[in-house]
């Protein structure tokens, strides 16, 4: 099991069909760390309004992360747009994970990074929400596409993986745009506060790069891609491509470890968990300022 100081997740979709629960399983069977932050949209309220899907791997995701924090690890969550009614919670926590606005966090090499969803940045969704949750749909049929274009690729016995949703997202020259808009000002804000880098998550597009001299990482998500960010014991960021490494796997527990999992997967979630509300929260304060790690 590879021996990592941090672990960064974001986007998972929780509550969602398209959330790769399975996959999110695997990784977290094979990487362990002291510090685990979640960084935004792990539980999508807003596609709970509609209908939920509550898978048993996706149960025992929840559980395994509070497992994680029984245990002794630091696990923080930092709400994003889908999960906003948890903003309202900040300082509080829930089955001993930790809810703030945002965080600071410091790298074993003393670099300083912002840790925030990334909402606040996307102008569409601070201004003009009709149009983000138009947009959300339609993202999220071309997910939900992506198992019928799965299926027959295996039928016809075609080797890998192609995702239309990802495709889209490359391809599109607004869709572009927006990431390369949102990447800027991200980075300027983060400058403009004396860091060294932000991670962040909203925008479901991996990357670290360098943007005029503040590291700009992103964690992308476990509905398409399946990438996390992990801190290594020196420091050093990692982009892990868990979708890539895992492409011929189906997105359900190991045969080994169902015994174990289906234990986990049958224990109750907080009562504080259970009364989240499922529909889109009321709007906060994109300035509002929350504790730091």
């Amino acid at each position: 099991m590879p021996e990592v100081r941090t672990i960064f997740l974001s986007d998972i979709h929780l509550g969602t069909r398209a959330c790769q629960a399975g996959r999110l399983l695997d990784f977290l069977r094979e990487y362990e760390a002291q510090t685990l932050y979640l960084v935004g949209d792990i539980v999508d309220f807003w596609a709970m309004s509609r209908g939920i899907h509550w898978s048993t791997a996706q149960n025992t995701v929840v559980q395994k992360l509070l497992k994680r924090a029984r245990h002794g690890a630091a696990v923080i969550l930092i709400p994003g747009n889908h999960d906003e009614a948890l903003r309202e919670y900040h300082g509080s926590h829930f089955g001993d994970v930790r809810v703030v606005q945002e965080a600071i966090h410091t790298t074993a090499d003393g670099r300083r990074f912002l840790l925030v969803h990334g909402d606040e940045f996307d102008q569409v969704t601070r201004y003009h929400r009709w149009l983000a949750v138009l947009g959300d749909r339609a993202y999220e049929f071309l997910v939900l596409l992506n198992t019928v274009i799965a299926w027959a690729r295996r039928r016809l016995r075609l080797a890998g993986y192609w995702s239309l949703a990802g495709y889209a997202k490359r391809k599109v020259k607004s869709a572009v745009s927006f990431i390369y808009d949102f990447e800027e000002a991200v980075a300027h804000s983060v400058r403009q506060r004396g860091l060294d880098g932000v991670i962040c998550g909203h925008i479901h597009a991996a990357a670290i790069k360098d943007i005029g001299g503040i590291q700009y990482v992103n964690c992308g998500d476990w509905v398409d891609s399946c990438t996390a960010i992990v801190e290594h014991p020196d420091g050093r960021l990692e982009l892990i491509e868990w979708g890539k490494a895992r492409r011929g796997t189906e997105a359900v527990p190991e045969p080994e470890a169902k015994e174990e999992e289906a234990a986990e997967a049958q224990q109750p979630l907080p009562i504080a968990a259970r009364q989240a509300p499922p529909g889109p929260p009321r709007r906060t304060l994109a300035g509002q300022t929350g504790a730091a790690a």
